[in-house]
């Protein structure tokens, strides 16, 4: 007989020993199971021991003796009900550990063009709910990525449909106009003197803080504490922006 089954349950292989030899005994001492299971003496009682805690086998006293028994084989069903309802307690501490894994900190760092256009990439596939900026100005705009660039990354972002809230500076009063009239676009500004070589990104749990040199860089931040922050930042510069 096959008896990788009882070691997928979660039985030793000293204690599928001692309950085969057991079942075909019916019931027996300790030492006839010595015997038939080939174990030594300690490991043969401490694998009894463990089969009755986990009501595979069953004794009785007969004088001064135990008399050990094999359980209905159907009891297996049971300790694997049992072991279901065990698991079944301690699921959502398991997913609490599995979310704060995913909610794990990262920092990566991409230069260049071709790294900037990857980082917004990682930003758009990162499944967050709203896209939300504040920075950037007139030379972010048309002098470093050019206009056409960043009217693909809102296309690219409207076909997924993520809504966004922006807070733009006056330098591209103009340019917002025409982006207030996409979906799920909303533009606002505060003064010129908001304008900045910077831009900083907020989407789920990640950051981006992206400078707009002659040879642009930009860090993105994968954490969920960190994100929160930048956003409560986020929220005071959109209630005191202007629509």
């Amino acid at each position: 007989m096959d008896t990788q089954i009882l070691e997928d349950l979660g039985l030793t292989n000293s204690e599928i020993k001692a309950y085969m030899a057991l079942l075909k005994l019916g019931s027996s001492t300790a030492g006839i199971i010595l015997e038939k299971s080939g174990l030594q003496n300690s490991v043969l009682h401490r694998a009894l021991n463990t089969l009755i805690e986990k009501g595979i086998v069953t004794y009785i006293f007969e004088g001064k003796k135990k008399v050990y028994q094999a359980t209905d084989p159907e009891n297996f069903i049971q300790y694997i009900e049992d072991k279901k309802n065990r698991f079944e307690q301690v699921l959502p501490e398991l997913r609490n550990i599995q979310l704060f894994a995913k909610r794990r900190t990262r920092a990566e760092v991409f230069k260049g063009k071709n790294g900037i256009n990857e980082l917004y990439r990682n930003l758009l596939k990162s499944g967050g709910k709203e896209y939300n900026t504040f920075g950037g100005g007139f030379r972010v705009t048309y002098d470093v990525m050019g206009e056409t660039w960043w009217r693909n990354l809102h296309a690219k972002r409207i076909s997924r449909k993520i809504p966004s809230r922006q807070v733009f500076d006056a330098t591209l009063k103009d340019y917002a106009k025409q982006l207030n009239k996409l979906p799920l676009t909303k533009i606002r500004l505060l003064p010129r003197e908001f304008e900045q070589l910077q831009e900083t990104v907020m989407i789920g749990d990640m950051v981006a803080i992206v400078i707009f040199t002659q040879n642009p860089y930009g860090i993105l931040i994968q954490d969920h504490v960190v994100a929160e922050g930048y956003r409560k930042q986020f929220e005071i510069l959109w209630k005191k922006a202007k629509k």
